[in-house]
């Protein structure tokens, strides 16, 4: 693997690792066997995007690349609105204490985090770059980093309690407020 890709593959992964400490803030003191699995969702579809940008190639690029960043903003905002309003929900009686996020949540999140690696996979279409050895790059940065995220989220989580979720929900919403402005703003 050549350092390009490791850069690209640690670059792409960026976006889940964020969202994985919200994430992990969320959760009930998540162990490392948590954090796998939300590493492994994240991971495995961070490998599938770029392979089926590379699949579908130039044609499908031309329509995605004009509403991908749309896609990613709604989700992440939607998602990140329901863990503010989570945390924000008055406790009644004993308190709600999340122990696992549900598949859909997960896979919601890492869609929209990964929607960037699908236009990836077109451009290393271009440049003739073997999609294989850099999807399963891909895909394991964003294991790793993800699997790091739900974990410092853990630490952030005990220390700051129900503001916590509500501190991950505004991390979704900042992710995919950025990445509507990288696409919105020419580049500089």
């Amino acid at each position: 693997m050549t350092l390009p890709v490791t850069l690209l593959a640690f670059g792409m992964s960026m976006d889940a690792f964020a969202a994985a400490i919200g994430k992990g803030t969320a959760l009930n003191r998540p162990g490392l066997r948590e954090a796998m699995r939300i590493g492994l969702i994240f991971g495995v579809i961070e490998f599938i995007t770029p392979l089926l940008g590379w699949l579908l190639g130039q044609t499908a690029a031309q329509y995605v690349s004009h509403w991908d960043h749309w896609i990613a903003f709604v989700l992440l905002c939607f998602l990140g609105g329901r863990m503010i309003l989570s945390g924000a929900r008055p406790a009644s009686g004993e308190p709600v204490v999340l122990q696992r996020h549900p598949f859909w949540v997960l896979a919601v999140t890492g869609i929209a985090t990964s929607i960037d690696a699908f236009a990836i996979g077109v451009g290393l279409a271009f440049l003739d770059v073997p999609i294989i050895p850099a999807a399963i790059a891909i895909g394991m940065a964003t294991f790793i980093m993800t699997t790091l995220g739900v974990l410092l989220g853990r630490v952030l989580g005990k220390l700051a309690g129900r503001q916590a979720e509500i501190l991950g929900g505004v991390l979704l919403i900042v992710i995919g407020a950025v990445i509507l402005k990288e696409h919105m703003l020419p580049a500089a």
